[in-house]
């Protein structure tokens, strides 16, 4: 194959931005894309955690901390550059934080928001000129089936998803008529970093929350590494999604996100239609 054919081969072929490449989904699914010969631009806030991705070909290793907006823009700027667009953004870069609601820290709460929710919006942000002017891309937004359903001692983090999952609902109703299409991703236990060195914890821990909180953190920290999830599936399945014809708005992963969601869905139904008629007497009779 000549130079030429081969830089046209590599023009063809998608392009994905992924955040948060360290560890985890993110480093998972960069594997996987570069493996098929996919454009990846693999990004971490240090670089020589991807230094080993950074020789693979049709890979773009760049430095990124999400809560930097210069290194945003330095970042897309590099992979238009480099690949001429961004077809598809991973936003996966997050991180966890183990204690009760009334046991956190306000500066660990805000520094999570700044990562898991601002520096989202900051990715969507900075990507979207590009997808509006091709009128075409996809958004894959990393939740959690804590975006659905809540648990003790992750109140605040649950709080940084469900963010997510408003603020992805709220987008895909906004770029979808521009061809951009967004999809959550919602996994359940993983045996990724997450619960281990990557979520902090508060110094402050009440005895009344012992039975609720205390007993959920160390269940999850226990299961670390143990977790049924396995992230090179999730990478495989995310690839297979996104690459579908009609890929959902919501990807669960895991029997217990799906067991979970489900349940969830079935405990609203039943509470609603409970209180159904107190909901609906609320509202200024017919004609008035």
């Amino acid at each position: 194959m000549s130079k030429s054919e081969s830089e046209t081969t590599q023009n063809e072929m998608p392009v994905w931005f992924i955040t948060g490449c360290s560890t985890g989904f993110g480093r998972e699914l960069a594997m996987h894309l570069l493996e098929r010969g996919y454009n990846t631009v693999v990004t971490a806030r240090n670089p020589d955690d991807i230094r080993d991705l950074a020789g693979v070909r049709n890979s773009l290793a760049l430095k990124l901390d999400v809560t930097d907006q210069d290194q945003i823009n330095t970042a897309i700027k590099t992979a238009e550059e480099r690949f001429g667009r961004i077809d598809v953004l991973v936003n996966n870069a997050g991180i966890g934080y183990f204690a009760a609601v009334e046991e956190s820290e306000e500066d660990q709460i805000r520094r999570m928001f700044d990562i898991n929710v601002f520096g989202l919006s900051r990715m969507i942000k900075a990507v979207l000129p590009g997808m509006r002017k091709q009128r075409k891309g996809f958004i894959v937004n990393f939740s959690s089936i804590g975006g659905l359903c809540s648990f003790p001692s992750l109140g605040f983090y649950n709080a940084t998803k469900f963010a997510v999952e408003g603020l992805s609902e709220a987008l895909w109703q906004e770029v979808e008529p521009l061809g951009i299409k967004v999809m959550l991703v919602e996994p359940s236990g993983f045996r990724t970093d997450w619960a281990g060195r990557s979520a902090n914890e508060s110094k402050q821990i009440l005895v009344d929350y012992a039975a609720t909180a205390g007993a959920w953190r160390s269940n999850v920290r226990a299961q670390s590494g143990k977790q049924a999830g396995d992230p090179v599936r999730a990478a495989q399945a995310i690839l297979q999604v996104a690459e579908s014809p009609n890929p959902p708005h919501h990807l669960l992963l895991g029997n217990a996100a799906y067991e979970a969601a489900t349940a969830k869905l079935q405990d609203l139904h039943k509470e609603f239609s409970a209180w159904e008629e107190v909901s609906r007497g609320v509202d200024f009779p017919k004609g008035s």
